[in-house]
């Protein structure tokens, strides 16, 4: 049976508050980015440049440079992983993660992708083989490479083909994709000519879903499987149990976690912080209740979803940033009003992340208004 904790019901709030401890965002992280990134598990990085904000509000020093600084110099990459959608993670992460969650990236991308049925009946190892030749001497675009394997399976999809080689080689996204203020189309490589070295040959999940109770926790088994991708994990965690504590929620849900990770209460301050869009904090539970209402999920889940601000440790409104002609302008849409010392708490908060992600304004404005 698992440790001391078990029976007692954590409430949304206290659970809110254990969330927000672990990622840096009730108090700010004296550690370096590529620390901080590990701490984390990754970050979601569908949007390349996310991740620089994510850091930004979770350390106490960050600056741009020190994220480009590692991903330049291969110490952090781009690659799929979690839920098979692309992460920022160490060098370090990438070779260990990736092994376990292979089997994520085979399942969704026959099961879970429009390419499954056009690659059915296909080699799949010959396409990767001839896929992998193709990366040896330069990284390739994502275009490119599925282009020229359609010379050797002309009655096949390029963008299939290219999507079999992203999930079974694997590939990684190699700069300048991933730098500040850099566009273009995704360079892919592989992880082990990019890197240099070969991937881990650990897939047993059990670490990893220790780390993700360090940063995500509590949680329950549905959490860990919407987070990692990974199914039928009720018998790992089970194994597990001597381990962990364990909580019910407020609907009776068993949560479990470490025994000494961070439970700071329910009524612990937490100040308002500006997260990227697809922050992994609201895309690493089942349920979501203790980080946003029912009421505002329409407002930020869908095809796209947007910058969000946590005031009260909540998701309370988007934001955007924008410069022209030297001006830099942060647009905050509140969903619902703020009192006046929140008003000036996230207006504060927000001229920090001005002068970061529009650095050399002339001049910066935050303008707080209500959702259209």
């Amino acid at each position: 049976m698992a440790k001391a904790g078990a029976g007692e019901t954590l409430g949304r709030r206290g659970r809110n508050r254990a969330l927000l401890a672990r990622q840096g965002l009730l108090r700010r992280w004296s550690i370096g980015a590529a620390e901080a990134i590990e701490r984390l598990v990754g970050m979601q990085s569908q949007s390349p440049t996310a991740p620089y904000v994510g850091l930004w509000s979770r350390l106490e020093r960050f600056e741009l440079e020190d994220l480009a600084r590692l991903i330049r110099d291969r110490k952090a990459v781009r690659i799929a992983l979690m839920r098979s959608t692309i992460h920022l993670v160490t060098a370090r992460d990438c070779r260990a993660l990736r092994p376990v969650l292979q089997g994520v990236q085979e399942r969704l991308l026959l099961a879970g992708t429009p390419y499954g049925k056009q690659l059915a009946g296909l080699d799949l190892e010959a396409v990767v083989a001839a896929g992998r030749r193709l990366l040896v001497d330069q990284p390739r675009t994502v275009e490119e490479m599925g282009r020229l394997l359609q010379k050797q399976w002309p009655d096949r999809d390029a963008k299939a083909l290219a999507y079999a080689m992203r999930n079974l080689a694997p590939l990684v996204q190699v700069p300048p994709r991933g730098l500040w203020g850099i566009g273009g189309l995704p360079l892919c490589s592989t992880v082990e000519s990019w890197l240099r070295q070969p991937l881990g040959t650990d897939t047993a999940p059990e670490p990893m879903l220790l780390r993700y109770l360090a940063a995500f926790g509590p949680a329950s088994v549905p959490d860990m499987q919407t987070w990692s991708g990974l199914t039928r994990l009720q018998p790992v965690v089970d194994a597990l149990r001597p381990q962990l504590v364990t909580f019910s929620d407020e609907d009776g849900r068993e949560l479990f976690d470490l025994p000494d990770a961070p439970r700071p209460g329910a009524d612990v301050p937490a100040p308002p912080r500006f997260l990227p869009e697809y922050d992994n904090l609201l895309l690493s539970h089942a349920g979501r209740e203790h980080v946003i209402a029912d009421r505002h999920k329409p407002l930020v889940y869908g095809n796209f979803m947007p910058p969000v601000l946590l005031v009260d440790g909540l998701v309370r409104g988007r934001w955007k940033a924008t410069q022209a002609r030297g001006a830099a302008v942060l647009r905050i849409e509140m969903f619902e009003p703020l009192a006046k010392p929140e008003t000036a708490a996230v207006t504060e908060e927000g001229e920090r992340l001005l002068a970061l992600v529009c650095e050399g304004a002339k001049s910066r404005e935050v303008r707080i208004e209500a959702v259209a």
